[in-house]
C-alpha cells in the first residue's frame, strides 16, 4: 500500500500508448518509482527509434536499435576512457534491452504475442548451448572517497539536514532513494538503527547507524525542520514553495553535487558515498555476510565487490599468504641442502 501511495504522490508515468501504459501500470505494482521512470524512458527510447507497434517488433528491430545506440553522439570525437566507445555505454544499452525484454515477456504472458523478440544471446553452432551475450559490459570497480575527501565533503555541507542525509549513506550505506524514503516511524534512535521499509526490490531491513547520524538528525529537528510540516517523511525542503514538503527525488543528488564543488573534489556521488561506507566496513574486518545484510544485497556475490575495493585488507591477506609460501620454500631448500 505504501508503495502504491508513493507512486500516486509523485505522479503516474505514462507514454500515451495503451499497451505501454498498461505495462507501466503493471511495473508500478511491483517496483519502485525510480524503476518505473527508468522503464518508461527506456521504452520511449526504443519506440522513438523503432516506429512500430509492440506486436510488430521483430528480433531484427532489436538489433537495429542496438546499432543505433552504439553510434557516436555529437561529432563523434568524444569517447569514454573506460571502454573506448563513443556511443551509449554498454550498461545503458543492456538496461534498455532488459526493460524491453520485460515488456515483451509481459505481452507473451498476456497472450498478445507468441514470443519475446529480444534475443537472450547470439546463436551458436551447437543447438541448446548458450551463446555470447548481445552486449558485453566491462566489470569495473566503483570509486570511493578517501578519508580526507570525506572530511572535505562534510565540511562543505551547509545544514544539519544535509549532513544527516550524507551520513546516512556514508555511515550506514543507505541508497539515495532509501534516505529520501525514511519516515518518522522508521527512526529508532534508542537502538541506533533505522528501518528501511522499501529497499531495492521492495525488501525491508534494519540498518545499524552511527550515533553521529542521530546527533545530526536531532540538530536538524531542533533548528531547521519547519514546525508546520505535516509530512511523515523525515527529510523535507527547507525553503521555497515546497518548504516543509518531502524533499524531491533529485534534491539529495543536487546537494551532494554542490557540496562536491565547494569542497573541490574531482568526484563524489551518492552511490560513491554508499560504496565508501561498505568498503570501510570491510577494511575494519566486518564479515561479508554482515555487510550483505547492511547493504541490502540479495546475493553475496554482489557484496564480494568490496573485497576488491578494500585494498588494505587484500594487501594484508596477500602478505600473510606470501609469508607462508616463503617459509615453506625455505624449508624445502634447507631439506634439499641436507
Amino acid at each position: 500500500m505504501a508503495r502504491a501511495n508513493d507512486h500516486a504522490a509523485r505522479g503516474r508515468i505514462r507514454l500515451d500508448d495503451p499497451v505501454l501504459d498498461r505495462y507501466l501500470e503493471f511495473v508500478e505494482s511491483r517496483a519502485r518509482h525510480n524503476t518505473v521512470v527508468a522503464t518508461a524512458s527506456d521504452l520511449k527510447a526504443f519506440f522513438t527509434v523503432i516506429n512500430k507497434a509492440p506486436s510488430e517488433v521483430a528480433p531484427a528491430d532489436v538489433l537495429a536499435f542496438i546499432a543505433e545506440q552504439r553510434k557516436p553522439k555529437g561529432d563523434g570525437t568524444v569517447i569514454r576512457l573506460i571502454d573506448g566507445e563513443a556511443g551509449l555505454s554498454a550498461r545503458t544499452i543492456k538496461r534498455r534491452l532488459s526493460s524491453l525484454s520485460g515488456l515483451f515477456g509481459y505481452l507473451v504472458l498476456c497472450g498478445e504475442i507468441e514470443r519475446n523478440p529480444v534475443p537472450r544471446s547470439l546463436a551458436t553452432r551447437r543447438p541448446g548451448t548458450k551463446g555470447p551475450a548481445l552486449i558485453r559490459s566491462p566489470r569495473t570497480l566503483p570509486r570511493i572517497l578517501s578519508p580526507d575527501e570525506v572530511h572535505a565533503l562534510l565540511a562543505a555541507l551547509r545544514t544539519h539536514r544535509d549532513r544527516a542525509m550524507v551520513q546516512a549513506m556514508l555511515l550506514g550505506g543507505l541508497r539515495c532513494c532509501e534516505v529520501l524514503g525514511l519516515r518518522m516511524e522508521d527512526l529508532r534512535p534508542g537502538e541506533n538503527q533505522v528501518f528501511v521499509a522499501n529497499g531495492k526490490g521492495g525488501h525491508q531491513r534494519l540498518v545499524p547507524m552511527s550515533a553521529r547520524f542521530f546527533s545530526s538528525l536531532a540538530s536538524y529537528f531542533e533548528t531547521e525542520r519547519p514546525t508546520a510540516s505535516t509530512t511523515e517523511y523525515v527529510f523535507v525542503a527547507l525553503k521555497g514553495e515546497r518548504r516543509g514538503q518531502r524533499l524531491g527525488d533529485d534534491g539529495l543528488e543536487k546537494i551532494v553535487v554542490n557540496a562536491k564543488g565547494r569542497a573541490g573534489l574531482s568526484h563524489c556521488t551518492c552511490h560513491e558515498l554508499r560504496h565508501t561506507c561498505l568498503t570501510r566496513l570491510r577494511e575494519a574486518g566486518m564479515a561479508l555476510e554482515a555487510i550483505q545484510a547492511q547493504a541490502g544485497h540479495r546475493s553475496l556475490e554482489t557484496t564480494r565487490l568490496y573485497l576488491h575495493l578494500a585494498n588494505d585488507w587484500l594487501a594484508a591477506e596477500y602478505l600473510r599468504a606470501a609469508a607462508v609460501i616463503d617459509t615453506s620454500a625455505a624449508e624445502i631448500l634447507e631439506a634439499v641442502a641436507r
